[in-house]
């Protein structure tokens, strides 16, 4: 992880208020008090399959290969050094030899070439992409076993686990292992931006891990995308493992280039060089008073540093992901009414709306009533966003967030509107509550 890769904003300046999430579409409904979801028919009608166990023993093998390949490289495997392209062919092998169409893309970082991997699991919707990532490359100064040759091997084997049961998923199963990640995101940075916007909008999640088995672990969450975050707390929830939302990286590995155009993101993260609270140790056993991980970014980053309970249930966690997110049923899309008249948002202003009239229908509004919102804004989280129903009842979509530091706010929530009349004019609330930022709604919609 590249904790000292920032996005284009400074530390957060202001006082954080608690995020609401809700569901965002083609993944598993989240609920919030605000803007509760429902499950579609044809969800409830078919579960996804249920995710085979990763054997950590499998995974600790990557890692000892990937230790080898940093010892023979001279003791790591960083963007520029052999030691990284080595270890990209070593993924590569054994995922050809699994059945998956890979490719290796390059891009140039301070005067070296660097290199992503993709791989792809035959089948699925072509136009449901859910990715799962990791960045492989160490720092200069020693092997990176768990930032992040625990991330990279456990992807890598719940890919090769794809592979061992045949999984024929609803959605695209795409795996890619990114480059320059200590270096500012590199890597992924040029994947993200090699995608034309026709790719980019096929994408309906991207999953990453960075640092999954520190040895002294937390259990942190991404709360990027409400539905994502959901399908991971609830696969801990069952193990009696309790989370808490991931800060300590927020933004500063790969998934923020995904989430920067517009692509649901979420992850997991078992910390970095922050000190585990005693509070934290209470929770989840460990070290109070002592790093996640005594060896970030330094020589010691080795197979020793690697806490296997954390390691075994992250891997199972990314298992769990990624078969019950790509083996959900698709839902077919519903009556749209659409506003795309451009709207400016003051700069710490007051709220302004826009409008989307409906006629026509019948009875109340639906239980799962989807909201598409594309708002352009330079920093998203000054951004309060609701969604009025034509009596006046207003359904927080979007709280503000000093933690939530990326561009734009383009996703879609899913409301419990069935009290509501469907029809009537609904209204898109928004109001920036802080200063030195700009934007406006672009457009937003409503799916019945």
């Amino acid at each position: 992880m590249n904790l000292s890769s920032v996005s284009c904003r400074p530390t957060p300046r202001r006082t954080a208020v608690t995020a609401v999430a809700l569901a965002l579409t083609g993944l598993v409904a989240a609920t919030a008090p605000a803007a509760s979801a429902a499950p579609t028919a044809s969800a409830t009608a078919l579960a996804p399959l249920a995710a085979p166990d990763i054997p950590l023993a499998n995974v600790k093998a990557h890692l000892t290969q990937l230790q080898s390949i940093a010892t023979a490289n001279g003791g790591n495997r960083a963007h520029g050094r052999p030691g990284y392209k080595a270890s990209i062919d070593y993924l590569k092998a054994k995922l050809d030899a699994a059945g998956f169409t890979t490719s290796v893309t390059t891009f140039t970082s301070s005067g070296a070439t660097g290199y992503n991997l993709i791989a792809d699991w035959p089948g699925g919707d072509p136009n449901q992409i859910l990715m799962s990532g990791a960045h492989l490359d160490s720092v200069s100064s020693g092997p990176g076993i768990n930032d992040n040759g625990s991330g990279s091997a456990a992807v890598l084997e719940t890919a090769l686990a794809v592979s061992r049961a045949q999984l024929k998923p609803t959605k695209h199963l795409r795996f890619g292992w990114w480059g320059a990640e200590e270096l500012g995101l590199v890597g992924s940075k040029a994947y993200v931006n090699s995608l034309p916007a026709t790719e980019r909008s096929k994408f309906s999640g991207y999953l990453n891990f960075d640092m999954i088995g520190s040895p002294n672990p937390g259990y942190f969450v991404y709360d990027d995308d409400p539905a994502i975050e959901k399908t991971f707390k609830d696969y801990y929830a069952g193990i009696g493992v309790p989370t808490e939302i991931e800060t300590e990286g927020d933004g500063r590995s790969d998934h923020a280039n995904f989430k920067n155009v517009g692509i649901p993101v979420g992850g997991l993260f078992t910390g970095a060089s922050r000190t585990k609270t005693s509070a934290q140790a209470q929770k989840w056993g460990g070290t109070a008073g002592t790093a996640f991980d005594r060896c970030y970014h330094s020589s010691c980053d080795t197979t020793a540093n690697i806490n296997d309970t954390a390691l075994d249930r992250n891997s199972d966690a990314i298992a769990h992901a990624v078969w019950a997110l790509g083996t959900e049923p698709t839902v077919p899309p519903g009556d749209v009414h659409e506003n795309t008249t451009d709207v400016a948002v003051p700069d710490n202003g007051a709220a302004v709306t826009s409008s989307v009239t409906v006629s026509g229908r019948t009875g109340n509004a639906p239980a799962a009533l989807k909201v598409g919102v594309d708002i352009k804004h330079t920093w998203r989280g000054d951004l309060v966003v609701d969604l009025v129903a034509p009596d006046g009842t207003a359904y927080r979509l979007k709280s503000s967030s000093s933690s939530d530091s990326a561009d734009n706010v383009i996703a879609t929530y899913t409301v419990d509107a069935s009290s509501e009349a469907a029809n009537g004019t609904w209204k898109l609330r928004v109001q920036d509550i802080a200063t030195q930022d700009t934007g406006y709604i672009d457009s937003w919609k409503l799916t019945f």
